[in-house]
């Protein structure tokens, strides 16, 4: 189970360098790879349960980051969008009128 538990830490490690740098690409890699450990770890007999509590604890605590991350990165996007479109829309009433 050590070696489980030295997994998620990578995994986790890894997350947070990849959100870090804005890497979707890594993180979408990583959140297969960080599905596959879990699994494996929840399907072995814990040798230290709090341990594994503590693992995955910290785990959700980076993924909780994550969406945030992601949700302002959505968000910033969104506003983008909506200003091209005014924009657009101006340029239209101006060719219209010009």
């Amino acid at each position: 189970m050590s070696q489980t538990l030295q997994r998620i830490d990578e995994t986790r490690e890894a997350l947070i360098g990849a959100l870090a740098e804005r890497n979707w690409e890594a993180v979408g890699e990583l959140d297969l790879g960080c599905r596959a450990v879990i699994d494996e770890a929840l399907s072995e007999a814990p040798e230290d349960e709090d341990a594994l509590r503590e693992k995955l604890e910290s785990l959700l605590a980076v993924y909780q980051q994550l969406l945030e991350v992601t949700t302002g990165e959505r968000q910033a996007i969104f506003e983008e969008m909506s200003q091209i479109n005014r924009a657009q829309s101006a340029s239209k009433v101006y060719h219209l009128f010009g």
